[in-house]
């Protein structure tokens, strides 16, 4: 009977390291899934001169389109989402932009 408790603490034992493990390499994906939004976000710097007010560019250039092409889908709604709320986070009043 005690080899039985011994033997069944011991599957409790692997199985809560079975967990821990499965969790800690979803944080890591999870980790590595916002660096690389965060870079791909980075690329498209180059989009900058289509994009600021006062600029000229009326077109976006090459470079800006192979930029953006490269973004996942996931990582650009999830930014568009997340910049939507920041004003009311801030106490600011929601914003409302002209469609030119």
């Amino acid at each position: 009977m005690a080899g039985m408790k011994v033997t069944s603490i011991l599957s409790l034992v692997v199985v809560v390291l079975v967990v821990a493990t499965a969790l800690q390499i979803r944080e890591a994906e999870a980790q590595t899934a916002a660096d690389t939004c965060a870079a791909q976000l980075g690329n498209i710097n180059v989009c900058a001169p289509f994009v600021m007010p006062g600029m000229t560019a009326s077109n976006p250039s090459a470079d800006c389109c192979v930029a953006l092409q490269s973004v996942d889908r996931d990582c650009i709604c999830n930014t568009l989402r997340v910049s939507a709320r920041l004003p009311s986070q801030c106490n600011i009043p929601p914003l409302s932009c002209p469609a030119n």
